[in-house]
Order: C-alpha cells, then structure tokens, then sequence
C-alpha cells in the first residue's frame, strides 16, 4: 500500500504547517494496529500524545498565585537613578583610556627619545669641587652705585 499522504503529512507536521485537523488524520493513523514497518518509529510519538492528559494548561487560580507570590513580598519602589550615576561607567571608562594614554607617552618618550643637543650653546664646564667665588667686577659695582643714588633722590624729593 502507498502511504504518501501520511509521508506528506509527517514532512509538514515536522515543519509545523499542518492544521489541527491534519494532526488529527495522523493520530488515528498510528493509533491502528497495523502501521507500516517504515513509519513504526513514530508510532509511539503520537501514541503517546493521546495516552497523556493535557497539563499544560493553566489554571484559574495562576493568575492570583502569582500575585500573591509578588505582593507577599517587599513592596516594589522605584528607584531614582541621577544623571551622575548614569555616567559613571562612562567617566570610568574616560579615566581607564587617558591613564593607558598618558603611561604609553611616558614609556613611549623613555624607550624613544634621542634629545638634540643645541648647536649653538658655548661648551660650559662645570663647576670643580671646593667653594664657589664670584667674581665682583668693576662695572657692576658701578651700577649699583648708580642706583642708590637715584633711589635715595627719588625718595629725598
């Protein structure tokens, strides 16, 4: 015998096309005794689907458990959240980027860096170990004396 149409239902009732009253053809179907060797294996499926009372469907009393279960508990508050709060992570994420930027500078700069030496500074020495004397010039004390004269004269008048 051809069971193409049972085939065809199968291949849709897989894809979740058939109606409810394809569904129906195919459990009466394979609640026969005589099923085809090929099409055994799904026997039990919907044997299986007639055998078991549905309980998946919900109650009258779900509705008022439920809330029960939710208002039994703290009462739910709302909580106010300010814009300071909100970008928080933000100025986190902010703070994280310029300390890896400024610590890839320092390092970038300390591995890197080739100081120019000017080309037009005199060669200066150092000074040598021992006190330092400074060299008091004839000139300068001049200067100073101008100086203080016109202090003393600014301030005479």
């Amino acid at each position: 015998m051809d069971y193409k149409y049972i085939k065809q239902l199968l291949e849709r009732y897989w894809r979740c096309e058939t109606s409810l009253e394809e569904e129906e053809i195919l459990r009466t179907f394979f609640s026969q005794k005589d099923v085809p060797g090929e099409l055994a294996s799904y026997k039990p499926l919907f044997e299986y689907e007639q055998s078991e009372p549905k309980t998946d469907v919900l109650g009258d009393d779900f509705d008022q458990k439920i809330l029960g279960k939710v208002e039994g508990d703290k009462p739910v508050r709302a909580r106010v959240i300010t814009m300071r709060q909100r970008l928080m992570p933000l100025f986190k994420a902010a703070a994280v980027v310029a300390i890896f930027l400024t610590l890839g500078n320092a390092v970038q700069s300390a591995f890197y860096s080739e100081e120019p030496q000017p080309q037009n500074v005199a060669n200066v020495q150092k000074p040598k170990d021992g006190p330092s004397v400074a060299k008091i010039d004839s000139a300068a004390n001049a200067d100073s004396a101008v100086f203080t004269k016109a202090v003393s004269a600014a301030t005479v008048k």
